[in-house]
């Protein structure tokens, strides 16, 4: 049975480190967005790359489900106090562990 920290160590490998203006690595965790932790185009690689290795059936993940995702400027916060609003669903790598455990996409 695949675990929890299987998929999360797997998507630590397979993404790239995202760092702070300090330089300082921000660690990929379960319930990080990852719309906003990736570029698309990593993320789809990372998802192929883990629906092959976890021998799991994307084939009901719909990517316009999640994209395009609306990164708010880092300026943001300190002009505007209402929140971004999204769209689109998030995407986190504990939706990928659930799917894990059961062979299949579970969202959607």
């Amino acid at each position: 049975m695949v675990t929890d920290e299987e998929v999360l160590t797997f998507f630590r490998r397979e993404l790239p480190v995202v760092t702070s203006l300090r330089l300082k690595s921000i660690p990929l965790n379960p319930d990080v967005i990852l719309q906003e932790y990736a570029e698309v185009e990593d993320v789809a690689l990372a998802i192929d790359k883990y629906a092959n290795k976890f021998n799991i059936d994307i084939s009901s993940l719909n990517i316009e489900s999640y994209y395009p995702w609306v990164i708010p400027w880092f300026f943001r916060q300190w002009f505007i106090k209402k929140p971004v609003k999204q769209l689109k669903k998030p995407l986190t790598v504990r939706m990928f562990s659930e799917s894990a455990k059961t062979g299949r996409w579970l969202y959607d």
